[in-house]
């Protein structure tokens, strides 16, 4: 399977969007309740690329298939070096190392950027998820019990790390 990964267009957005409403859906990999709009969509591909930070597809065919980047794990000064990422695959394209793909290259340009550490935040019951992570250097962090809420039960976050 070739596989190209490059850095996002606005273009690309609709389909990013397509990946991200069916796991909003669908699964518990983005806790959010309600499909998101272009509109909100592009504004989150604006803010990261404005931000310096990284926002890359995966192609196959001509198709976007897959999507990565990373952002701010959170908004005090002494995080600047810490990093939380998100990768996702289009659901008719997992399991053909995409995933792995677009990681690999988020971890490497985290690197250029003189990042320290890669975050990862994955419901507790994306067994797949964690593997996935552990299988790419991650380490499990700790986990924070009923920390989201969706699909009518309570859900707990499994973070793990990786040091650059």
């Amino acid at each position: 399977m070739s596989i190209s990964i490059r850095q996002a267009t606005e273009a690309d957005m609709s389909s990013v969007l397509e990946i991200v409403n069916y796991e909003i859906l669908n699964s518990t990999s983005i806790y959010d309740y309600e499909p998101r709009s272009l509109g909100q969509q592009l504004a989150i591909f604006q803010d990261k690329t404005d931000k310096g930070f990284p926002f890359i597809v995966a192609e196959k065919n001509d198709k976007v298939v897959g999507f990565g980047t990373y952002g701010p794990f959170r908004f005090k000064e002494a995080y600047k070096f810490t990093v939380e990422h998100s990768v996702y695959v289009h659901k008719d394209y997992t399991g053909n190392g995409i995933g792995s793909t677009l990681l690999k290259e988020l971890i490497e340009m985290a690197r250029l950027q003189k990042m320290h550490t890669m975050i990862g935040v994955i419901d507790s019951e994306n067994i797949g998820s964690i593997s996935f992570h552990e299988r790419q250097g991650f380490k499990r962090a700790g986990q924070l019990k009923e920390t989201g809420y969706k699909f009518k039960r309570w859900l707990d976050s499994v973070f793990v790390e990786l040091i650059l």
